[in-house]
């Protein structure tokens, strides 16, 4: 070999994350390269050229295959490269390269690894610097499992964000701007309509500015974990790993796993012949195990739901759950009429619509949309490909617009926390001297269809815990969801809503066990704009007592023949720190609709105007 002309074929490697990590660039090693070849004496044929490329199992190298190519050809006989892992950090691959090397007289030699493959020596250098490099490319893809699985657990989603989604600081959260129609897609498919439905109506609205909605697509998102608060990584790996509740859902859990069990059923079209009011909401309480709901037909044509654990065979009627849940079903059904379907959807429009985020949005569209015109203009752009990018962006500056002025013409309206106070007590008023108009205007729980029953306790009851006593399940707890509740008892605290309280009332002389709607502390001033506002549409009353903490006992002036109570609540913040009783304030009115001071439809339509302070 020392009598041999050395002819080199200088290879040189750079992939992105060398660049960024060694600085490695390609000009650099070609520099130090001839250097070497220069004081060796080694005539360099060609430099062989691999950018961007790893040097991992499997990866194609052209340039590589290339210099190989030319030796077996007899053009070069020595292959000079900066480091041994230019050329591989695999074990196997290092062994069929000696290999190659041996078959074709040629050599390897290593600027910065010292190495020389002309002897058994260095052939035994070459082995062990290629495992000690696998090793390290292995601990370091564990070290990076490790980090991943720990990012992914903080919310740093890795993959591009789906439909409904968006990263911000790294984090996947909500995308405010498309998860609704997110949403949409899990109810349209559970309320049955089929994949290509769905893509057809969402094709015809043009959502998200497509035209080009397909049921693959439709199914990709029923089929994402993502939406349900989960993430799988290394999905079409043969070792997926499942991270649970790593990011804020956007539909619930119940809700996702009932589309999966739509989808087994039939993909293409399914309609559901039995509607479970309380479907995923019931766990065996002795076992733990989901109860599974079934139905008997009977000759009369009605139908009968139950729930029953297989396991623990026992079973509960479906009328047994709704009978004993039933007022606080009423409740929550009062709750939806009056707030969450009137109010809080203005509320949250002008409360949570981020304006200000949508501003940013539409800016950070309009310098997308010079630079793509830019681009254009320097010939980096076909003219199809320009019109293309600017009509989605166009549309996508529609869809912000549009959402900036329903956050305008929201403020406009002018609604407020006091209307939701307002409204609830009107609501209750109006059920109390008109119940027939009351629910013409307002669902009533025993007329709703079954299938509005299921959607309303699907939206707002996490679960309904049983007990078993003497044998038989019975109803013992009903959780609502987190999301709800914190709604609700944000407004509860601030005294915007009530609930209803078990009090012993001194009802004319009378102690009377009874449930009544108790609100928070409202300062004076608002409980006195509050009663005004009521005044103009009804006689209505207020009494000063005294609430027994202890007791419950509610101390009260004896009330006006025909009059019945609206609403109790504190006259004092923070009970003073008082704590055997509380001063309380009480509203009341007639069950008689003859002091109705309006027109009957507006009783039920409008709101009454807060008073000027002039």
């Amino acid at each position: 070999m020392n009598e041999e002309k050395k002819i080199a074929g200088i290879y040189i490697r750079v992939s992105t994350e060398d660049q960024a990590r060694e600085g490695f660039s390609l000009p650099e090693q070609e520099k130090r390269l001839r250097a070497m070849c220069d004081y060796k004496g080694y005539e360099v044929y060609k430099i062989y050229k691999d950018a961007g490329i790893s040097a991992k199992t499997g990866n194609h190298r052209p340039a590589f295959e290339e210099l190989k190519e030319d030796i077996k050809k007899k053009l070069i006989n020595t292959i000079v490269v900066l480091k041994l892992d230019r050329l591989t950090r695999s074990v196997y691959d290092m062994e069929n390269i000696m290999k190659f090397l041996e078959d074709n007289n040629a050599y390897l030699d290593c600027a910065n690894d010292d190495i020389n493959t002309t002897n058994a020596n260095g052939r035994m250098v070459a082995r062990l610097l290629t495992t000690v490099s696998q090793n390290e490319i292995e601990r370091t893809s564990e070290r990076t499992k490790i980090g991943l699985a720990g990012a992914i657990k903080e919310g740093n989603i890795p993959n591009k964000a789906p439909f409904g989604y968006k990263h911000v600081n790294k984090k996947l959260v909500p995308d405010p701007l498309t998860k609704d129609q997110i949403i949409r897609i899990f109810n349209l498919y559970y309320e049955g309509n089929s994949y290509q439905t769905i893509s057809n109506i969402y094709n015809e609205e043009k959502v998200f500015g497509k035209t080009n909605w397909r049921d693959s697509t439709i199914l990709k998102i029923l089929e994402n974990e993502i939406y349900k608060g989960d993430f799988v990584h290394g999905k079409r790996t043969s070792t997926p790993t499942y991270y649970e509740n790593v990011v804020e859902p956007i539909v619930s859990k119940e809700l996702w796993e009932e589309c999966q069990v739509q989808k087994k059923k039939n993909s293409r079209n399914y309609k559901r012949d039995k509607e479970y009011l309380f479907l995923q909401k019931l766990r065996c309480p002795k076992c733990g195990k989901i109860l599974g709901g079934n139905a008997t037909r009977k000759k009369n044509g009605n139908i009968y739901y139950y729930y029953q654990c297989h396991s623990c065979n026992i079973s509960i009627k479906e009328k047994d759950i709704e009978k004993e849940a039933k007022t606080l079903l009423s409740d929550i059904l009062e709750y939806d009429n009056v707030v969450n379907e009137f109010f809080l959807p203005v509320l949250k429009s002008k409360l949570d619509n981020p304006k200000i985020e949508l501003e940013k949005e539409l800016k950070s569209l309009n310098t997308k949309k010079e630079r793509i015109k830019k681009g254009y203009i320097d010939s980096l752009f076909t003219e199809e490909e320009f019109k293309e990018e600017t009509n989605l962006i166009n549309e996508q500056i529609d869809q912000i617009n549009s959402k900036l002025l329903e956050n305008e013409q929201a403020e406009q309206l002018n609604f407020t926390v006091d209307d939701i106070l307002l409204k609830r007590d009107m609501d209750f008023i109006n059920k109390v001297k008109l119940p027939i108009s009351y629910y013409a205007f307002n669902d009533n729980w025993n007329l709703l269809k079954r299938n509005v029953k299921a959607d309303i306790i699907m939206r707002y009851v996490d679960d309904i815990e049983l007990e078993i006593v003497n044998k038989n399940y019975t109803v013992k707890q009903i959780n609502f969801r987190s999301t709800i509740y914190s709604e609700f008892e944000e407004l509860y605290k601030k005294g915007y809503v009530d609930i209803k309280r078990p009090i012993t009332f001194n009802f004319n002389g009378l102690c009377v066990d009874t449930n009544i709607r108790y609100s928070e502390f409202i300062p004076t001033e608002k409980m006195m704009q509050h009663l005004v506002r009521l005044n103009e549409y009804y006689e209505v009353n207020f009494y000063k007592g005294t609430l027994y903490k202890e007791t419950r006992k509610l101390d009260m002036l004896p009330l006006k023949n025909g009059e019945v109570p609206i609403r109790i609540f504190p006259l004092q913040n923070n009970d003073n720190g008082n704590e055997n009783w509380v001063s309380m304030g009480m509203i009341t009115t007639k069950k008689s609709p003859n002091d109705i001071k309006v027109n009957i439809k507006n009783i039920f339509e409008t709101i009454p105007n807060i008073p000027s302070k002039e």
